[in-house]
């Protein structure tokens, strides 16, 4: 039984970890962390978890938890993963997996050193019609180009989303997303060729939030790839990818939660392919690979070393972009008792 305790008491953790976990029988959470005891006590009785702690440290400390899931704001993710890391503990850090590229790779290499599982909560990537995208695209292909669309609608102008230095910005939101999908299709070797923001309004810029950011690549083939992450007050969320292939084209209606997508492909104005996602929810898929890969010790696709390789984009888009990348926060050692 793999043992998995949850950092905060965020609201992405009940579909993320806590209700997928019901499917994936050889996995339990065990306990939650809050930095309030009585946040972390309400939290687990109202989710049934067993174990409440007042702090993350001591979560982090107790030999029980085999591993960590962390869902933390975006400038927290680097940091407590790199002390799940030192106490031992396989993660699942949600995305954006750093607040740059520096400290990113300070996690890989410190998730390489330890042979532990360090996995990017890129939750999309192990759903099936995802899979089914790349063996479709494969067959039509090779990849021309590619376009992608992500748009979440935030109603409060004060969500920490929209927090500079929390490493807050559409990119590291719904960007990362759009940058780990187009490597999928068109390969790791991307570069950013031109990217155009729309900031938070702000005093300080560059040093600001972006609302929406568009990002050109290029990639070593001969293939373009181009995506626009934004924000809204009010819409709906989108999703979209299109990919010209020197074959045929593909189309696939919200890849980032595809049990609600639809893909579509045609050659020379057929249709080739035309397949709605089923089955589990992509947090059930990404939890069962967690727990198979601690397990078996394979490797999985969402990797400290693949988050790594889109930190260092999401950095240039915003070098492009004239914005500056997300500061890096660290943490103070705790002195003496837990924080």
């Amino acid at each position: 039984m793999l043992r998995i305790g949850t950092l905060g008491s965020s609201r992405i953790s009940r579909p993320a970890l806590i209700e997928p976990a019901a499917s994936v029988p050889e996995v339990t959470v065990a306990a939650v962390a809050a930095r309030d005891p009585a946040r972390a006590e309400a939290y687990a009785l109202r989710h049934g978890l067993p174990t409440a702690y007042g702090s993350y440290q001591e979560l982090l400390a107790d030999p029980d938890i085999d591993a960590v899931y962390n869902p933390l704001p975006n400038s927290m993710h680097g940091p407590w993963t790199l002390r799940a890391i030192e106490a031992g503990k396989h993660v699942l850090c949600e995305k954006p997996f750093a607040s740059n590229a520096d400290e990113a790779a300070q996690v890989a290499q410190a998730a390489s050193a330890s042979g532990l599982v360090v996995m990017e909560a890129m939750h999309y990537r192990y759903h099936p019609l995802i899979q089914r995208l790349a063996e479709v695209v494969g067959e039509l292909g090779p990849v021309r180009h590619i376009q992608a669309w992500t748009s979440f609608a935030i109603t409060n102008p004060g969500d920490i989303r929209y927090d500079y230095g929390l490493a807050g910005g559409a990119m590291m939101d719904g960007g990362c997303y759009a940058i780990d999908c187009l490597r999928l299709l068109g390969g790791d070797e991307a570069s950013v060729t031109g990217a155009l923001a729309d900031p938070v309004d702000s005093g300080t810029v560059p040093e600001a939030a972006d609302r929406s950011l568009a990002v050109r690549l290029a990639f070593p083939g001969g293939a373009t790839g181009w995506f626009e992450s934004t924000f809204t007050r009010d819409g709906e969320f989108r999703a979209d990818l299109h990919v010209i292939c020197e074959d045929g084209l593909v189309h696939l209606d919200n890849f980032i939660f595809p049990t609600r997508g639809r893909l579509v492909a045609t050659r020379d104005g057929a249709v080739v392919a035309d397949e709605e996602g089923v089955g589990e929810s992509t947090y059930v898929y990404q939890l069962r690979a967690f727990a198979a890969a601690i397990a078996s010790g394979e490797p999985v696709p969402t990797s400290a070393a693949s988050a790594l390789v889109t930190m260092r984009l999401i950095d240039d888009a915003y070098r492009a972009a004239g914005l500056a990348v997300r500061p890096t926060a660290g943490l103070a050692r705790p002195a003496g008792g837990p924080e």
